[in-house]
Formats: structure tokens, sequence, C-alpha cells
């Protein structure tokens, strides 16, 4: 905007002044709109930091009791194994304990056949001398 020559050197100081203020006004309105979001924006930010740290113990808390039962899980499969592996060899054990018993009396029976023909024998060999 041009101006006029006959303005006055202290009406010109004047309207710069004036410029000055207002545009120092504008930047302190601006400086308080902003520091008035930032306080409003902080609790935001606060209860999101908040909420983050909450999901993030929740997750420790999963990852630990997971943790947990998986190590509970481990510990009763490895004690099913064992037990398995115990009866196995208990079976295992009777098995061969019943194998055995039945071999002496297979032995036992096939000793009193053995014996039952050798007495016979004798006593038939005692018939025919009399």
């Amino acid at each position: 905007m041009a101006q006029r020559d006959d303005s006055k050197f202290s009406n010109r100081l004047e309207d710069a002044q004036k410029a000055r203020a207002a545009m120092l006004e504008k930047a302190r309105a601006a400086q308080e709109a902003a520091r008035k979001r930032l306080e409003e924006t902080a609790g935001e930010r606060a209860a999101a930091a908040a909420a983050k740290e909450a999901r993030r113990k929740q997750k420790e808390e999963e990852k630990r009791l997971a943790a947990e039962r998986a190590a509970a899980e481990a510990r009763a499969a490895e004690e099913a194994r064992l037990k398995a592996e115990q009866e196995a060899k208990e079976a295992a054990e009777r098995a061969k304990r019943e194998e055995a018993e039945k071999m002496v009396r297979l032995l036992e029976e096939q000793k009193a056949a053995r014996d039952a023909r050798y007495a016979a024998r004798k006593e038939r060999q005692k018939k025919g001398k009399r």
C-alpha cells in the first residue's frame, strides 16, 4: 500500500510500533493456543503411555503363565513317560518271570514223564524176571 508523502515521520513510527505490537500479540496468542493444545494432548499421551505399559505388563504376565503351563505340561509328560517306561519294564520282567516259571513247569512235567517211563520200564523188567 503506498503511503502518502504528507504523513509525518512520527505517524509512520507509531504505525510501525503498532504493527510490531500486533505481530507480537498474534505470536503470543498462537503460542498460548499451542500450549493449551499441548496440555490437552499431554493427558492423552500420558493415558496412551499408561495403556501401552499395561498392555506390555499383561503380555509379560501371559508369557509367564504360558511358560509355567508349558513347564508343567513338560513335567507331566516326563512323569508319564517315566511311568510308562517303569510299567513296560515291570511288564517285561513279569513276562520273563512267567516264561521262566512256564519253562520250569514244562521241565518238571518232562522229568515226571521220564521218571514215570523209567519206573514203568523197571516194573516191567521186574515182572519179567519173576
